[in-house]
């Protein structure tokens, strides 16, 4: 069957459930689906969402050794990150949707005292999620929650990279869920280009800036609305007095979990000299107590993903002018770096010009707190900041002149694990956000709406022709917001 209008590439066949069909022909049975109105009541979203729990929950040992097969991810990081952060977000999504989806009444004013104001959230269409490889199932399925959650159909476009679970996802993904209403494409970069030749409702991406501006030029075709996951150099402030041994440990988890390949990853460490020479011997004690004294024998630590990325890493700390003070050893052939700290390390220096995106840490030093503040707020706003003190006014000082998609005192990365707060970026490292009820919002239109009589019509006469002063006197003040009114 051949669609019209539709590019060579869009018209390659992909295979979704038992069904061979284009990439538009896809679109369009998804969306003749939603305008049927079959996703919308509460019943429909409630039990896809708790069979996309099934999904998780009945095939976590398939999950856990594809993770493993893409990125030799160690069970113990895939169950937390992936996994159980999953079924937390999607046992949140089912216990919470019917409050999320009642109508939000709003204030009113005296000449609105007897009509029904409220915000209804309706679900937008045909929607899109693009994943990416560093969390091939969390950060592919997390929106996916929000999206049903919503109400909408979706299609969702895995990362070919981490093939082994973009392959379990196709698998699975028709065996738990409406084929009508949600769908898997697979591809290289060619099909995502291809398949964003289509119009879609809205489009959620995580990968790359470069990726992201040829999205964000297709998504302007049709107007669509976007969301950007980015990432960036998200750094670590630490100041002050603080409890070092902690502090290592905390940041080394944080910084080599997924052996570096994690979008809120502390990607640079900012200190004084000071905290530097007691930090460095407890970075060191730690990473020992975490990996042992040959770190590339150890089974916790994950491997890069490819060839093409442990390749730009090892360039990255080639061309590096700082000092590598721990780590900096490689293994082309199973994707090993070790965890790597570098020291005197200039602003301008090769580690500094983009996100690293794996396990090399390059600390810098500063003289006081505010050139510590003045460098970050010289650079793109980051998707996370850290700032490790044991002072309260060091935290809230970093905290009130900084800007940054998320921020945690103390530790790294535990943040974005709760669904009650937003998940997003701010500027260059990314737009909008999801997680928890932010997702559904995300995915739902809020429509404003007035349910209104006939009642009250002498009053609504003040605003028909002929136009007098005197009725513009009344109607500004029947109009106008009041602090309190027994009326309202």
């Amino acid at each position: 069957m051949v669609v019209s209008n539709c590019s060579v590439q869009q018209q390659q066949a992909v295979l979704t459930g038992e069904r061979m069909e284009t990439q538009s022909q896809i679109v369009e049975r998804l969306r003749s689906a939603f305008c049927s109105g079959m996703t919308t009541s509460e019943q429909f979203r409630q039990t896809q969402l708790s069979n996309l729990l099934s999904m998780i929950t009945e095939n976590e040992k398939l999950f856990v050794d594809a993770l493993h097969k893409d990125l030799a991810k160690p069970r113990f990081e895939a169950v937390m990150s992936e996994i159980d952060t999953l079924i937390n977000e999607l046992r949140y999504a089912i216990a919470n949707l019917s409050s999320w989806m009642q109508p939000e009444y709003v204030s009113k004013n005296i000449a609105t005292k007897l009509d029904t104001c409220f915000v209804r959230r309706e679900p937008l269409g045909v929607v899109l999620v693009i994943g990416t490889w560093n969390y091939p199932l969390y950060i592919l399925i997390l929106p996916m929650v929000g999206a049903i959650a919503a109400g909408n159909c979706v299609i969702i476009k895995p990362s070919e990279v981490s093939a082994a679970t973009e392959s379990l996802i196709a698998e699975l993904i028709p065996k738990y869920l409406s084929q009508d209403c949600y769908a898997v494409v697979r591809g290289r970069p060619e099909e995502t280009k291809a398949l964003l030749q289509n119009r879609f409702d809205h489009i959620l991406y995580t990968g790359s800036r470069v990726v992201a501006r040829s999205v964000l030029q297709a998504a302007s075709v049709h107007l669509t609305p976007v969301t950007l996951e980015l990432g960036g150099k998200c750094p670590c402030l630490i100041y002050g007095r603080i409890d070092i041994d902690s502090a290592a440990h905390r940041l080394a988890w944080a910084k080599f979990f997924n052996a570096g390949q994690s979008c809120v990853a502390p990607d640079y460490v900012l200190c004084t000299q000071d905290t530097l020479n007691d930090l460095l011997p407890a970075l060191r004690k730690a990473l020992e107590d975490f990996y042992g004294k040959q770190p590339e024998t150890c089974p916790d630590l994950a491997r890069i993903v490819s060839h093409r990325h442990w390749t730009r890493l090892m360039e990255l700390l080639r061309r590096s002018s700082g000092k590598v003070v721990v780590g900096g050893q490689g293994n082309q052939e199973n994707k090993y770096i070790a965890p790597t700290v570098v020291v005197d390390v200039a602003d301008s220096d090769a580690l500094m010009e983009e996100e690293i995106f794996g396990p090399i840490l390059p600390i810098i030093t500063f003289e006081s707190l505010e050139r510590g503040i003045d460098f970050i707020n010289h650079r793109e706003k980051p998707l996370a900041l850290y700032v490790f003190s044991d002072e309260s006014s060091v935290v809230n000082t970093v905290l009130e002149k900084t800007s940054s998609g998320g921020f945690c005192s103390n530790d790294g990365i535990v943040h974005m694990s709760l669904p009650s707060l937003p998940f997003g970026g701010v500027g260059a490292s990314g737009w909008g956000s999801y997680h928890g009820r932010w997702g559904f919002e995300t995915f739902s239109h809020r429509r404003a709406c007035m349910l209104r009589g006939w009642a009250l019509e002498r009053l609504n006469s003040l605003r028909y022709p002929p136009y007098q002063e005197d009725k513009m006197a009344w109607l500004r003040w029947t109009t106008s917001a009041k602090s309190s009114c027994s009326l309202m």
